[in-house]
């Protein structure tokens, strides 16, 4: 069992930086692939970012491609999302998840579907003013 609290979003003029935390419970954080997904107004929840147990495997959707980061902190059972050169499109709640897929041997592969994510934060509200 995982629980995720998310914490870092607020209201931010475009162009600004934003960084997201996830703290999570439990002793085996580092055996689940973190994600990040957003919900925008009026829309779909959609993914955003994720990263393999170590942090070394990362993936971006299109959308925020070269403008944010995905990172992780083991040690302190902590998924961040480096947001950087905003838009008023980003504008959405962030929600972070944990997936325990993933491995393919020892090999990371990407998991990008919503479903494929057992555990879920309540979210966090980032507003991208114009």
């Amino acid at each position: 069992q995982v629980q995720l609290v998310e914490s870092g979003g607020e209201l931010v003029q475009a162009g600004g930086s934003l960084r997201l935390s996830c703290a999570a419970s439990g002793r085996t954080f580092s055996s689940y692939t973190m994600g990040w997904f957003r919900q925008g107004p009026g829309k779909e929840r959609e993914f955003v970012a994720a990263t393999s147990w170590s942090g070394a495997g990362t993936y971006y959707a299109d959308s925020v491609k070269g403008r944010f980061t995905i990172s992780r902190d083991n040690a302190k059972n902590t998924v961040y999302l480096q947001m950087n050169s905003l838009k008023p499109e980003d504008t959405a709640v962030y929600y972070c998840a944990a997936s325990t897929l993933g491995a393919l041997g020892s090999t990371w592969y990407v998991v990008r579907r919503q479903t494929d994510y057992e555990y879920w934060g309540q979210g966090t509200q980032v507003t991208v003013s114009s």
